[in-house]
């Protein structure tokens, strides 16, 4: 962990609005999870960020009974870059690229997906198991969109923290901040911060010159206020004027009685065309149509490894 002192206070970004996160079915069934946006800042206005999903749930089935098995079941993924960022329990995951493997909390899974992967993802925690954390998905420009693909993962003691104030914890996620660097590698120039500030603590920051969206996600606990709102609700979102570079402040302070953790993004628009089917994020439907195709006639993901990747023992020595 590093210690710093947060750097002089600019002058306060202008809150726009004020939400609830909505409750979606990502998965076509009764399973839900909230939804920071696009159900409460639609895309035109979270560009570049895309999804952000958050789940806070007791594990019911209990790890998966064969190392081939996966809850969250082989799927594509084009397009953006996507992050797993679990805060307890443990994740596990594998792909297209060869990777397998599980790490333990908090720590995140991260993919830039470019040309194209399949993954698949759960089945490493025991019933009863607290499992928490957000699935969060960037776009990434239209001229990148189909580089090779990335991947990494980053255990607890690889995930870069500062204790920026007393009572406040932050967790470098993506982009640089207080000298520290994300390890979510993205495409985009972002900021994706964890703010944990305990009871009656106050956090200042300052977003990033260039970032015109930021957007705070208050997912537990309560704020006294941010920026001149006050009583800010848990699973209330956040929309700030991040369009003057002149007013980049943000200065929160939580509840009395509950602390608060607020996960902070702020990120440069791309101002491009949004074509978003599922789990492929293009800028037209002809490439949506064209990724659809190479899916059904087995040519997806054109960048793989030569082995069949859905079954464990055929990885072994490997990688």
């Amino acid at each position: 962990m590093k210690s710093a002192s947060i750097c002089a206070m600019g002058r306060l970004m202008t809150v726009q609005r004020v939400t609830k996160a909505g409750i979606t079915h990502p998965f076509g069934d009764a399973r839900t999870v909230t939804q920071a946006f696009p159900a409460a800042i639609p895309t035109s206005e979270s560009d570049p960020f895309l999804m952000c999903d958050y789940f806070d749930s007791e594990e019911k089935k209990g790890p998966a009974k064969h190392e081939d098995d996966f809850p969250v079941d082989w799927h594509p993924h084009k397009g953006f870059d996507i992050a797993s960022y679990l805060k307890s329990g443990t994740g596990r995951h594998g792909d297209s690229m060869g990777n397998r493997g599980t790490f333990a909390t908090p720590g995140m899974q991260w993919m830039s997906t470019g040309s194209g992967v399949e993954h698949a993802e759960g089945g490493a925690n025991e019933r009863g198991t607290k499992v928490q954390g957000f699935q969060i998905w960037i776009n990434v420009p239209s001229d990148r969109k189909m580089e090779d693909p990335r991947y990494g993962t980053v255990p607890p003691e690889d995930m870069p923290t500062v204790d920026a104030a007393e009572g406040v914890l932050l967790r470098i996620l993506a982009g640089e901040a207080l000298g520290v660097k994300g390890p979510f590698k993205t495409v985009q120039p972002v900021q994706m911060i964890d703010f944990e500030l305990k009871s009656d603590s106050k956090a200042t920051f300052n977003v990033g010159a260039g970032l015109d969206t930021v957007i705070a996600y208050v997912y537990e606990g309560a704020l006294e206020g941010l920026n001149g709102k006050e009583a800010i609700e848990g699973g209330s979102v956040i929309l700030l004027d991040a369009s003057d570079d002149d007013r980049r402040g943000l200065e929160m302070v939580a509840a009395n009685h509950s602390g608060a953790n607020v996960l902070l993004f702020a990120g440069k628009k791309l101002k491009e065309p949004v074509a978003w089917h599922g789990p492929i994020v293009m800028n037209t439907q002809n490439q949506i149509r064209d990724t659809i195709r190479d899916i059904q006639s087995g040519r997806f993901p054109p960048k793989r490894v030569a082995w069949n990747y859905k079954r464990f023992s055929e990885s072994l020595g490997r990688k």
